[in-house]
């Protein structure tokens, strides 16, 4: 990914990786790869992103994590919503759909 798309995609990492866990739990490396394919590999999510912001959505209480196993049988940590995640995930969904709708006004003024 380029680094203005990586600039892009700060601002709305809170928003897909709530959206994605909406899902249902994941550890990291498949929030990742869920991203990255729905995408149609466009967005790529940088481990050093990634992580640092599950920590924050954990402090915020956004998201919880409990450690299991992964497909491959590899212990791994695994998030989930939390009830005041799916409120975020409303809010957070709200702002861009707000953001998005104000730059295309001004793009096709």
């Amino acid at each position: 990914m380029t680094k203005a798309k990586n600039e892009n995609l700060q601002g709305t990492l809170a928003l897909l990786v709530l959206k994605s866990l909406e899902r249902g739990p994941m550890h990291g490396w498949g929030i990742t790869l869920h991203i990255q394919r729905i995408s149609n590999e466009v967005l790529r999510v940088e481990e050093g992103s990634l992580y640092p912001a599950l920590h924050r959505m954990e402090q915020e209480r956004w998201i919880v994590s409990e450690w299991g196993l992964s497909e491959n049988k590899r212990r791994a940590r695994f998030y989930r919503l939390t009830a005041l995640g799916r409120k975020q995930l409303a809010a957070e969904r709200e702002n861009w759909r707000m953001i998005t709708g104000a730059v295309a006004l001004v793009l096709d003024f």
